[in-house]
């Protein structure tokens, strides 16, 4: 028996990567413009491919929601890279700035993904782990500079920021004040 085309144990052709990497480009476009409601005829279109190759590689609308998830959350969590020549606790609350703003732009996407799989994903339990990988590597280093507080752990620091980013408010600089007043929190009191 043979590896399907995008399975991992068979690399995908130039060609057909670029299809892929093309459809999520647009998936990601058409979801932050048009939110859940989009199709996947939609989705084709605006990637200038046909539905049969929409379909070859996002077999069911899913598949297509879990790539592109995943796809957000590892760039997310490689995003704390970036944040190397910063002072430990400044990177720190960049990254989970960006994790806030992202957790609060993608809940409709992750409820969608939620409602089409029952749960029944493995993509959750990956997303969470390369954002707590990424967070928890940020919280260690901050916390032996001693710029952020030593009694706070990671899942409390995560439910921090996940709490503030469920707040309803449409106004960025609400959500934002509230955000750095709760990541103030965390730094070390130094007189």
């Amino acid at each position: 028996m043979t590896a399907p085309q995008n399975s991992p144990a068979r690399p995908l052709r130039a060609d057909a990567r670029r299809n892929r990497e093309t459809i999520l480009g647009a998936a990601r476009d058409a979801f932050a413009e048009g939110g859940a409601e989009i199709s996947m005829a939609e989705v084709a279109r605006r990637a200038g491919v046909g539905m049969a190759t929409l379909y070859r590689n996002f077999p069911n609308r899913p598949a297509l929601l879990e790539a592109l998830y995943l796809g957000n959350i590892v760039e997310l969590a490689r995003s704390a890279d970036d944040l190397a020549d910063l002072a430990p606790g400044e990177a720190l609350t960049t990254w989970l700035t960006r994790f806030a703003e992202y957790f609060r732009a993608k809940s409709a996407l992750a409820d969608e993904l939620l409602s089409a799989t029952g749960g029944e994903t493995t993509v959750f339990a990956e997303s969470r782990a390369a954002i707590f990988g990424a967070a928890g590597g940020l919280l260690e280093r901050a916390q032996a500079a001693g710029e952020i507080r030593a009694d706070i752990t990671l899942n409390q620091v995560m439910d921090l920021v996940a709490g503030v980013g469920r707040i309803q408010n449409d106004d960025p600089t609400y959500l934002g004040q509230i955000l750095a007043v709760a990541l103030d929190g965390l730094r070390t009191q130094r007189g």
